[in-house]
């Protein structure tokens, strides 16, 4: 009796999993979701205090202040998980990593911002060079593809730091927060028109832009699985009070909304 019991599981378990041959839809089916990325992506300072707070993360917060993509999924899902993987100063050559605990997640729908903090070094010769910063979203690509074969990918692109310069140059406040150190590479000298800063402020602009045709190109490549945003997180017109009022940087619970509304593609069954 009890070998056909575990016989009939068996054959249940086998159907419920369609035999290994598709994966489950993560607006109904799926249990697990998995963010990687950096700062933006723990939402750091979007509290109170300069710390992470993910519970107000576009992809996985479950805070009630932003309408992350997990809130999204959940109305449909309410058993989904939600694995906030990404780490502050995480630049690309961390995320294979972090993709390695999507994998042990066993996440059906990963959410994939980095290259902010690539861009964000001291100087520009600091930033990681076009084509490592490729290299390194492919590695962790491949981990995700090697270990959650079935899953959703959606990656986004990195949003237009050099906007939040234009808009916060003319605000002592800002500038005073920015001469902190953060993002010297960009944020450096704020208010000087001298043709050597004028040129580093291109040259940074010009590097996130090559990140996010790269980031396209990677999940171009990885395959059906996975989506780029179309820019959208590029084309987020931040203001000052979508930023957090400690460092004029990082996005606040309105600009993760502003994040999450504008990179949500939808139920991810692509």
């Amino acid at each position: 009796m009890w070998v056909l019991l575990f016989a009939g599981l068996a054959v249940l378990a086998l159907a419920c999993e369609g035999g290994g041959t598709a994966g489950p839809a993560p607006s109904g089916a799926a249990m697990s979701m998995a963010a990687l990325g950096d700062s933006v992506t723990t939402a750091f300072s979007s509290c109170l205090a300069p710390a992470p707070c993910p519970r107000n993360s576009w992809s996985t917060g479950d805070g009630t202040r932003v309408d992350s993509h997990y809130r999204r999924l959940r109305k449909a899902n309410p058993g989904l998980r939600g694995h906030n993987a990404a780490e502050d100063r995480a630049r690309a050559d961390a995320l294979a990593g972090q993709a390695r605990t999507a994998v042990t997640a066993k996440a059906a729908y990963v959410t994939v911002l980095i290259g902010a903090n690539d861009a964000c070094r001291p100087t520009i010769a600091d930033m990681t060079p076009v084509d490592t910063f490729r290299r390194q979203v492919d590695d962790a690509l491949a981990v995700l593809k090697q270990g959650l074969p079935q899953a959703r990918i959606l990656v986004v692109s990195v949003p237009d730091i050099y906007h939040l310069w234009e808009i916060g140059r003319t605000r002592d406040v800002a500038v005073k927060a920015w001469s902190f150190g953060i993002c010297q590479a960009l944020l450096a000298a704020p208010t000087s028109t001298a043709p050597a800063d004028t040129a580093r402020r291109k040259a940074f602009r010009e590097r996130i832009d090559a990140y996010n045709t790269q980031l396209v190109a990677a999940c171009k490549a990885y395959g059906a699985r996975c989506k780029d945003d179309g820019g959208a997180a590029h084309r987020v017109a931040f203001s000052l009070d979508m930023v957090s009022a400690q460092d004029f940087f990082h996005p606040n619970a309105a600009g993760q909304n502003a994040l999450a509304k504008a990179t949500w593609l939808g139920t991810p069954d692509w």
